[in-house]
């Protein structure tokens, strides 16, 4: 099938299974987040090869602050290396780069770093990748809510569009796919508010298994769809 023709222009993807695809072959879960991130480097370019102008996953939610605080340094690190290490690829691949999430949950020099990787990609064209980290899809209403309320000269109506304006996707369009690995059928609070018409794909398959030709097999599932947005078919 050729799917350039109906390709989604943003993709979501929960990047689920890393932990669990470890334990299964006797390695510590760090291992996982490891692996797990060389996948996410290959559907980056996967994603923009297949014509993909924007791609958000949700690397780190503001719940798995709860998980083992080995579990969470780890991710941590990677987040870190990747802040540091990626500037000169992501400019090389013509990437913009753009992190999602409340910031205040950082220290000051991981926000200097996300800041850094943010500016030097800010006029890349190629792929648009949004890293969700430390995000909740409930948080990011509630911090879009008290930006509106801290306005001198706020409307007294306030439209969809202009609430949008406050998220942190206020820049990008909102998700035409949705896919989740690791088997569960849920969207575990994210990006709540604009996943609304969104077309949801779930597999089995453990993030650290999951490649291209999987990518296709979702892309595909997604072009036999039929978007109405609340229309009856005519």
């Amino acid at each position: 099938m050729n799917i350039k023709s109906a390709i989604p222009k943003h993709v979501a993807i929960m990047m689920d299974g890393n932990g669990r695809w470890a334990k299964r072959k006797l390695l510590p879960r760090k291992m996982g987040h490891i692996e797990g991130g060389k996948v996410l480097e290959m559907i980056c370019a996967s994603s923009y090869k297949l014509g993909i102008k924007y791609l958000t996953v949700y690397a780190f939610s503001t719940e798995n602050w709860n998980r083992p605080r080995d579990e969470v340094d780890g991710i941590m690190h990677l987040f870190r290396k990747y802040l540091t290490d990626s500037i000169e690829q992501s400019v090389k691949n013509d990437m913009r780069v753009r992190v999602i999430g409340n910031r205040e949950g950082f220290d000051k020099d991981l926000v200097n770093e996300i800041d850094k990787l943010e500016e030097a990609t800010r006029n890349c064209k190629g792929l648009n990748f949004q890293l969700a980290v430390n995000y909740g899809g409930k948080d990011e209403i509630v911090r879009a809510v008290n930006k509106i309320l801290l306005l001198k000269d706020r409307k007294s109506v306030i439209s969809t569009d202009d609430f949008s304006s406050y998220l942190d996707t206020w820049e990008i369009p909102e998700p035409d796919l949705f896919i989740r690995t690791g088997g569960e059928k849920r969207l575990s609070n994210f990006m709540l508010w604009e996943m609304a018409y969104t077309e949801f794909y779930f597999t089995d398959i453990l993030w650290p298994d999951f490649n291209e030709v999987e990518l296709i097999k979702a892309i595909e599932d997604f072009t036999m769809r039929e978007r109405r947005y609340g229309r009856i078919e005519e």
